[in-house]
């Protein structure tokens, strides 16, 4: 039997039965194929290896909501059967990013989750989150679970610890690439928002005005002001002299705007910049989100690995959205889940379930299927 905190990852074998069955991803050439598929089986489908199945699928956010029927081949696995050829890698470190991967569509952290990152702890696996949100926004989070690792957020930009709140890592733009970002950004219509390590001023961004006191139903970049008033810091002159602290940003509107502002900030500063555009779902509207050159989830959670002394193919990354692509990768076993956009599913080695239907359970069980009980689970 492994030492704990070494264990080897497999498909579920036997354990514990649900209620409806997982459909995983083998491997990532199965993974391509995937992409209008929500990875979740009827509990009426006959198990079959890489077999074409009609597989009801259910919506984001819900068993039982189902969207239509899908032809792709997978693995379905039923509960109790041998897998086949599973992949086995030596699991050490496990990286979880947030938003829509630890809570669910109510933007909670359900008690399923909650109890499956407690057993993969106990298990002496270590965990760590890495996550797009600000460190203030992330770290009751991190209590909540008991996680007292350094928290990578802002998609790697600014790496804290939790128990005193020092800062281990902050990114830093060259010289001259804020100031080129911030005069694309405005002379196209938009409004930027900075970031800086400022958690102990009481603050945690820079913009340049606030939406009035009162705004009722705010709409793009207005939207984030009004919820976040109280952590901005006003900057009249934020273009013409930005903070020389600065380690990533945002602008904020329309997915189609943000795809072309990130195309523009690609041209204006080549090879300069970390971008993506995505959208929080907090909010109606996508950010395109910029950060130094190689400043990402993976670079962060790299940073973490190597003051463990664990390897990057001992650490498990588990996302759902594009800025969780580089660890996805990256990582010994990448894990989407099965809300995750198209790109993710495709990238990762294994879709679990939905945030909403026990996906970190489904982790869980492939992490700590060793054939031994783990040492939370009754002898």
């Amino acid at each position: 039997m492994p030492g704990a905190g070494h264990h080897p990852v497999a498909e579920r074998s036997g354990g514990e039965r649900r209620p409806h069955v997982r459909a995983e991803v083998v491997d990532r050439r199965v993974a391509g194929a995937v992409e209008e598929h929500r990875h979740e089986a009827t509990a009426h489908l006959e198990a079959a290896p890489l077999a074409y199945r009609d597989v009801t699928c259910s919506g984001h956010g819900g068993v039982g909501d189902v969207v239509g029927h899908h032809r792709v081949p997978y693995t379905i696995m039923l509960p109790g059967e041998s897998p086949p050829s599973p992949l086995r890698t030596t699991i050490r470190l496990l990286v979880l990013d947030v938003d829509g991967t630890l809570t669910d569509s109510r933007h909670e952290v359900p008690p399923e989750t909650r109890a499956a990152v407690a057993r993969i702890r106990a298990a002496g696996i270590t965990v760590a989150l890495a996550t797009g949100r600000r460190y203030r926004d992330v770290l009751p989070v991190a209590q909540g679970l008991g996680i007292d690792q350094p928290l990578v957020t802002a998609s790697g930009g600014l790496v804290k610890r939790p128990r005193d709140h020092a800062t281990l890592y902050a990114a830093r733009f060259a010289t001259g690439v804020l100031g080129h970002v911030l005069a694309t950004i405005t002379a196209r219509g938009l409004e930027p928002v900075v970031y800086t390590d400022s958690f102990a001023a009481g603050h945690d961004f820079h913009c340049r005005r606030l939406p009035p006191e009162g705004t009722i139903d705010p709409a793009g970049l207005d939207s984030y002001l009004v919820r976040n008033r109280h952590l901005a810091d006003l900057r009249a002159d934020l273009v013409e002299v930005p903070p020389e602290d600065a380690f990533a940003g945002f602008a904020m509107g329309p997915r189609e705007a943000m795809l072309e502002l990130e195309t523009a900030l690609d041209e204006a500063c080549p090879g300069q910049l970390s971008l993506h555009t995505i959208r929080s779902p907090r909010y109606r509207d996508w950010m395109c989100e910029f950060a130094p050159a190689a400043v990402t989830k993976w670079s962060g959670a790299l940073r973490l690995a190597e003051a463990l002394e664990i390897p990057a193919a001992a650490i498990c990354a588990v996302g759902d959205d594009v800025n969780d692509l580089p660890m996805i990768r990256g990582a010994g076993l990448g894990i989407a889940m099965g809300n995750a956009t198209p790109e993710v599913r495709a990238a990762a080695d294994r879709v679990v379930a939905t945030s909403d239907c026990g996906g970190l359970a489904d982790v869980a069980d492939l992490l700590l299927a060793d054939g031994q009980p783990s040492p939370s689970s009754p002898a």
